[in-house]
């Protein structure tokens, strides 16, 4: 049963009338004390709560009875619908334990998407047996690390869901293999999976690029442009680096994700999208919300699920997985010979800092194969070509790193860099295989000033 809770008659009909049509059983009731009366007397599947009553309009009556339903009923998930311009209020009932929100009016295929993406959710929040974590069409991610694994079962839980999933992590983690496994393993699979790095896109191109627009709609829209969510629709949309939004362009994003509607620049006719959006970042988008440099709306909207990926100093049993996977690759595409790795070879490998993850593994993996053209290589063969630390990695076991915390050697790793590249943050970020926006995230984090070239 999906309990309704709205002091609204139109709107308890219309709920009803829209549920049982799509199958549900439903129960509408017009206010607090009778929704705590049913609650009480039975467990609903999930609740439709408003978030305004006759007797307050702050919201305040919403949100007490919103914590007491977390109290009685902790595991049934509750979709809070208020007015648009009142969504604040469903960020605070998000942070009390609310699974999602609706704006008033709204889109009924929208609203039915999103209650069974909850009950789904709900179903599968049990784990999996390991054979379906098994099953899972893992694409490129390889690994056998338990960190990896639990990973991996997030995905395998979630893809089938139409549910939103927001990819932490640092830089060259593989949050795009992430979001690229959840995509093949979703009832999506078939349909487009469309990438777009918002970091790369300004924020007077952002509508044009992400809705599309007409030929004329303004002086260099000399034809007609589709819009990656008009691409997307049906499928799957990857927003990576979201936190790289403008403010501007994150609430023209919000509206599109709360009403999957959009108007095409030059034409005022929305259109309707139906996606799942998978977003990404290596930014600390909790500490932006607090910084007001990200909305805290659209971080509800876009983290339904919140997977945070290990960076590969916390899975170091699956580097020599991974540089065997980048040597048969780089063999594979340049049509070379197998390469193989003496245990010196890997054991200096498992030791490296990483701050580029594992971009930076592949890149020298790759590197030392092209430069050294051996069949076998060791320890010496990578050293030559590890560009971040030289003395204090060929003595990794002795005095310079010892007793260093993995930010201490971060940090030696990009001053060293900086020292290498003369200040060049452009070769400095190549050279340590990050983005010059995690490269930034990084000099804020140690306290290094820098003149920017």
């Amino acid at each position: 049963m999906i309990l309704i809770i709205d002091d609204d008659s139109a709107v308890r009909s219309s709920l009803s009338f829209m549920l049982k049509r799509a199958g549900y059983d439903a129960q509408a009731v017009p206010g607090p004390r009778e929704a705590m009366d049913v609650i009480r007397a039975e467990t609903p599947k999930l609740i439709l709560m408003d978030m305004n009553f006759t007797l307050s309009t702050s919201g305040e009556e919403g949100l007490t009875l919103l914590k007491q339903v977390k109290i009685f009923r902790p595991d049934v998930p509750v979709i809070l619908m208020t007015a648009w311009g009142s969504i604040q209020l469903a960020v605070q009932g998000m942070q009390a334990g609310a699974f999602d929100f609706i704006t008033k009016p709204w889109n009924n295929a929208a609203l039915l998407q999103r209650i069974e993406t909850a009950l789904e959710l709900t179903a599968s929040s049990k784990e999996l047996p390991k054979e379906q974590t098994d099953a899972l069409d893992r694409s490129h991610i390889i690994g056998k690390s338990t960190v990896l694994m639990d990973v991996l079962g997030t995905v395998a839980r979630i893809a089938r869901t139409n549910a939103s999933v927001l990819i932490t992590g640092e830089s060259g983690t593989g949050k795009e293999l992430i979001a690229e496994a959840i995509h093949i393993n979703s009832q999506r699979a078939k349909q487009p999976f469309v990438k777009v790095n918002l970091g790369g896109i300004s924020q007077s191109l952002f509508e044009s690029e992400m809705f599309g627009h007409k030929k004329g709609a303004f002086t260099d829209a000399t034809s007609d442009r589709t819009g990656r969510f008009e691409m997307a629709n049906k499928g799957t949309i990857f927003l990576d680096e979201i936190g790289d939004l403008d403010l501007s362009c994150q609430v023209k994003l919000l509206r599109v994700l709360q009403d999957q509607t959009f108007e095409v620049l030059g034409d005022s006719r929305p259109r309707k999208t139906d996606i799942r959006v998978i977003s990404a970042t290596n930014a600390d988008l909790r500490k932006m919300v607090a910084e007001r440099k990200f909305r805290e709306d659209l971080f509800y909207r876009i983290n339904l699920i919140t997977i945070k990926l290990p960076s590969l100093r916390e899975r170091r049993e699956d580097i020599p997985l991974l540089a065997r996977h980048f040597a048969d690759r780089q063999a594979d595409v340049n049509g070379l010979s197998r390469t193989d790795f003496s245990a010196d070879a890997l054991n200096f490998l498992s030791r490296l800092p990483y701050p580029g993850n594992i971009r930076e593994l592949k890149n020298l993996v790759e590197r030392t194969i092209l430069v050294c053209g051996k069949s076998i290589l060791d320890a010496s063969d990578f050293e030559s070509q590890y560009q971040h630390i030289d003395e204090p990695v060929r003595v990794a076991e002795g005095s310079l790193l010892a007793g260093m915390t993995l930010d201490e050697i971060e940090r030696q790793t990009i001053l060293q860099a900086l020292e290498r590249h003369k200040g060049n943050l452009s070769q400095v970020a190549l050279a340590l295989g990050i983005s010059r926006a995690a490269l930034y995230r990084r000099l804020e984090k140690y306290n290094i000033t820098v003149s920017d070239k």
